[in-house]
C-alpha cells in the first residue's frame, strides 16, 4: 500500500478552510486515498498539529481533527522511537546550514525509513531534504471541498 507522508503544514492546510492550500491539499488527499493510498505521519508531527489547531482554530476543532486521525484505518502514525531520535539528530546538525526544525528531522528520518517520497506539506524543507511536494507550492486550485472520510 502506497503512503503519503503529511506534515504539520499539510494537516493545517486541510483542517483551516481559510488556508490558501485548502482546497489543493484536500483534493490532493481525496485522491490518494481513491487510489488506495494511505496517510502517515509521526507522534511529532502530530503534537506539532494538535497543539496549532487548537491555537488557530480553538478546543473544537482540536478534538475533531484528533479523533478524525486517531480513529482513522487509513491513517498511521509512526512513533518517534529512540532510534529514530537519535537519526533525527544527526540529520539536525549534519544539515546545520539549512533552518530544519528537530521536527522536520525526525520526517525525514521516517520517510527514508519507510521509503516514502511524496509528502503533504507546504514547507520547502522537504524538497531541500529530497522529498516531493503534494500538491506543490503553486497547486492552489478552486474547486469544492472533501466529503471524503479519513
Amino acid at each position: 500500500m502506497k503512503r503519503l507522508f503529511v506534515d504539520t503544514a499539510g494537516w493545517m492546510a486541510m483542517a483551516d478552510g481559510s488556508d490558501p492550500l485548502h482546497i489543493a491539499s484536500m483534493t490532493a488527499r481525496d485522491d490518494w486515498l481513491k487510489n488506495g493510498g494511505i496517510l502517515c505521519s509521526s507522534n511529532y508531527v502530530v503534537d506539532e498539529t494538535l497543539t496549532l489547531v487548537r491555537m488557530r482554530l480553538g478546543m473544537g476543532a482540536a478534538r475533531k481533527w484528533w479523533m478524525m486521525i486517531s480513529q482513522s484505518p487509513r491513517c498511521k502514525i509512526e512513533w518517534i522511537t529512540p532510534e529514530r531520535e537519535e537519526k533525527a539528530v544527526d540529520w539536525f546538525f549534519r544539515w546545520r546550514n539549512q533552518s530544519f526544525s528537530f521536527t522536520d528531522c525526525t520526517s525525514f528520518v521516517v520517510m527514508k525509513e519507510l521509503a516514502i517520497s511524496e509528502v503533504l506539506t507546504a514547507d520547502r524543507h522537504f524538497i531541500t531534504a529530497g522529498f516531493a511536494i503534494i500538491p506543490g507550492m503553486y497547486g492552489v486550485q478552486v474547486c469544492m471541498g472533501s466529503n471524503l472520510d479519513l
